[in-house]
């Protein structure tokens, strides 16, 4: 107990006393870090100013430096510029006196035009006066003026000119013809006689045949209503007359017509003739034709040899069987044409396929020219176009009937294809009225011409001959006027094949014996 007390009392004595020391050791320590570090500062202090003062010294180098360098910079630039302005002042020097050199020779040379001028002028009045007095020297000595002179001039070099011309003429002919003939003969033989078809009747009407008259009256209906139904159905009209045990159908569009033909036949055979049963029938007739139509067509590009066309362009195709051009029909025609073109492609050496697609597609547009403004031309190049078709495909359709003049080698096999196709005996055949309309106009035409006597249109149109007046048409003029003639029916006359123009001059010399 008495050794606790001792030690809280020491505890208690010396506690004070070590507190009182450590603060003075503390303090100590503090004054020598504080002495350490401000003599540290000093030191930082004066390296900083060495420090300072060495980069403002550097710094002064180099900004002298750089104020020297551009001095010299300025003084190099300053020297080349003076260099520059020197040389464009002798050059600007060199042109002065150049300018002025050529404006002294300007000078020079206007003096001298227009000492030429005077000379030149009294010369042109010297020339003048001498013409003149030549002129009326000529005038006396020939005795015709000067306007006399002229048209005796032009006469005569007009005579000679159409002499020259006709023999130019009738020289080329010759020869041309003496090899055109006998080519194209040989060609056109071989096309011809791989060509061959039917002739078909050109109507716009079809007859259905009855089983009796009384179905006459069935197919009318009570109060008309059975043949008002299908007359709007198919769009055509039906002629019931006294014809026995027959209908006619009349209408302008042949697919029309036949639908109406097919349905009239279903309805006969099937009894029921009610509009319902009409128009099932008629709808039914609709599809047998489309597929009809289809099959015409894939059979045309079998048969032509011609691959590749549009679905659309087939069906189309397919439509020209129910369509027919003076008697003939047109899909057999576009198939012979297709064949004719193939063969004379293959003598020439010109593109068999798309001579034969060309010879096939010509007549396009006859298959839709009744529901479609426009030539059957104009209409068919459209179809090509829309479809993608060769552009040479397209020019011959747009030239077959000379619409354009041909500028490819198939344009004109398809022209001349055409026309044998058309032409051939039986091929076509026109009514009355038409074909004494032609003959007519074909002689008006020829009459039309001075020194013509008379004509006649021979051959079934095939060839006009005409007889001239000798004492009007010379030898030489024969030639021209047949090749103006020709021209004329040419361009106001449209036919198939061509027309032989036929010119005949004779002189007759009658005297009595008495």
């Amino acid at each position: 107990m008495g050794y606790a007390v001792a030690a809280v009392i020491a505890v208690i004595i010396f506690a004070p006393i070590a507190f009182f020391l450590g603060i003075q050791y503390r303090k100590r320590v503090s004054e020598k870090e504080i002495s350490s570090a401000e003599e540290e500062a000093k030191r930082i202090i004066n390296e900083s100013i060495k420090s300072a003062e060495s980069k403002k010294r550097e710094a002064l180098v180099e900004a002298k430096e750089e104020i020297l360098k551009a001095r010299n910079e300025y003084e190099r630039e300053a020297k080349e510029r003076r260099n520059d302005l020197q040389k464009q002042e002798r050059r600007l020097q060199q042109k002065e006196e150049n300018l002025d050199k050529k404006m002294d020779a300007l000078e020079k040379k206007e003096e001298t035009l227009a000492e030429k001028t005077v000379r030149v002028d009294a010369l042109r009045e010297e020339v003048t006066l001498l013409k003149n007095n030549q002129l009326e020297m000529l005038e006396k000595i020939s005795g015709f003026t000067v306007e006399e002179a002229k048209s005796y001039l032009i006469s005569q070099l007009e005579s000679e000119v159409t002499h020259e011309s006709a023999m130019k003429i009738k020289e080329i002919e010759a020869r041309f013809k003496e090899e055109a003939d006998r080519k194209a003969q040989n060609i056109l033989s071989l096309a011809i006689q791989r060509c061959a078809a039917d002739h078909v009747a050109d109507v716009t009407v079809s007859v259905v045949p009855l089983p009796n008259d009384e179905m006459k009256g069935r197919i009318i209906g009570r109060e008309g209503r059975n043949i008002r139904t299908l007359e709007t159905i198919t769009g055509v009209d039906l002629i019931i007359d006294d014809t026995p045990e027959a209908i006619t159908v009349s209408s302008f569009d042949p697919v029309r017509r036949e639908v109406a033909r097919l349905a009239l036949e279903k309805l006969i055979v099937d009894g029921r003739i009610h509009p319902a049963r009409i128009e099932e029938m008629v709808e039914k007739a609709q599809r047998e034709v489309d597929a009809i139509i289809k099959a015409e067509g894939e059979r045309a590009t079998f048969e032509a040899g011609v691959h590749g066309l549009h679905p659309d362009l087939i069906k189309i195709l397919g439509r020209q069987k129910f369509r027919t051009s003076y008697g003939q029909n047109v899909l057999n025609h576009s198939i012979e044409v297709a064949h004719v073109a193939g063969l004379l492609a293959a003598e020439i050496g010109a593109n068999i396929n798309i001579a034969k697609r060309a010879g096939l597609l010509h007549d396009l547009g006859k298959a839709i020219d009744h529901e479609v403004e426009g030539s059957h031309v104009t209409i068919g190049v459209e179809l090509a176009r829309k479809y993608k078709e060769d552009e040479q495909v397209v020019h011959a359709i747009h030239a077959h009937h000379g619409d354009v003049e041909p500028q490819t080698v198939i344009a004109c096999l398809v022209q001349a294809a055409d026309a044998i196709s058309a032409a051939r005996p039986g091929a076509r055949r026109e009514n009355l009225e038409n074909y004494i309309k032609r003959l007519e106009k074909l002689e008006e035409i020829t009459k039309s011409f001075p020194g013509v006597e008379k004509s006649f249109a021979i051959q079934a149109g095939r060839e006009v001959r005409i007889i001239v007046s000798p004492d009007q048409i010379s030898e030489d003029e024969m030639v021209l006027l047949a090749r103006n003639i020709a021209k004329q029916i040419e361009d106001e006359m449209e036919y198939p094949g061509q027309i032989k123009v036929h010119v005949l001059r004779e002189t007759k010399v009658v005297e009595y014996a008495k």
